[in-house]
């Protein structure tokens, strides 16, 4: 009942498209995952999205597209980006998809979450769009900062601050930092300042367990439209760990449910993102069955 709760709700499955995205390349989450091998843990995201796709709700008057992503592991940085050709790539290869297909909504099941669904959203509706980033971390980092996984610099690049010369201009929107909020974030990866410089606000996991707050703040952007983005990392580990983040005090799934269906009761929601899953006992699985007979 929670899963199908976390639906959109109040739209014509014709206007929606489930984009599967199972890009994995702007992870750099080994030392994270010490129970897996390296390619094992990185290449996770991709099984995740996957495993996300067979356990979401389906509808049958919905489209479904799947963003060709490549699984041949390597490691190459360049730009200041881990996996940098690959992601430049697969980005494109995203907007053609949502260019012909011109959804009115998007469900976006990841993988990482650097994928750039809301530009489009955003450039479709003008740019009447805010964007409500629910995460326990604040995915601001830049090129130049130590860790160079892409996922982590996902909402900086919503606002064309990535890789002005080459991502940055694949994007065809930019949001303004007043636009977009963080929800329940708690590791600020020792860059809290990061927020004051960009100009991001942020709502911690106590002033997010009630949508009073979020809602206050939608209001004051003036914005018809939201496109939400659901970190699982954001989920409190007690509860349930679905992530490679397992950062403690986070929020509770009903508390997820009714800060998005909140937004959707006032707002016309037109993005979900659903990222960062990290099957770890399947990934254990495959590799068991990998080594039984008859397989």
């Amino acid at each position: 009942m929670q899963r199908d709760s976390i639906k959109m709700h109040s739209i014509e499955a014709s206007q929606t498209l489930r984009l599967l995205y199972p890009q994995w390349q702007g992870d750099n989450i080994a030392r994270l995952v010490p129970e897996l091998k390296e390619e094992d843990s990185s290449l996770g995201y991709a099984l995740g999205a996957e495993l996300l796709n067979f356990l979401a709700p389906q509808n049958l008057n919905s489209k479904t597209a799947k963003v060709p992503v490549s699984m041949e592991y390597k490691r190459e940085s360049k730009n200041g980006i881990l996996n940098y050709d690959e992601i430049v790539k697969q980005t494109k290869a995203a907007l053609e998809i949502l260019e012909a297909e011109n959804p009115d909504k998007i469900l976006t099941l990841g993988g990482e979450c650097s994928v750039p669904v809301f530009s489009y959203l955003a450039h479709k509706y003008k740019g009447d769009v805010a964007v409500v980033w629910i995460d326990a971390h604040k995915d601001l980092n830049l090129p130049g900062d130590a860790y160079e996984g892409y996922h982590a610099m996902a909402l900086a690049a919503c606002f064309g601050l990535v890789d002005k010369e080459g991502l940055a201009k694949l994007l065809p929107f930019h949001f303004k930092p007043q636009n977009a909020l963080l929800v329940g974030v708690r590791d600020f990866e020792g860059k809290k300042e990061r927020l004051d410089e960009i100009g991001v606000k942020y709502l911690s996991p106590e002033d997010s367990k009630n949508p009073t707050k979020l809602l206050e703040w939608l209001k004051s952007t003036g914005k018809s439209k939201v496109a939400v983005h659901f970190d699982l990392d954001v989920l409190d580990p007690s509860e349930l760990v679905m992530a490679v983040g397992v950062v403690e005090n986070g929020l509770k799934i009903a508390e997820v449910i009714s800060l998005i269906n909140s937004i959707n009761a006032n707002y016309e929601l037109v993005g979900l993102s659903i990222a960062e899953h990290m099957p770890r006992v399947a990934i254990k699985l495959r590799n068991m069955m990998r080594e039984l007979p008859l397989f």
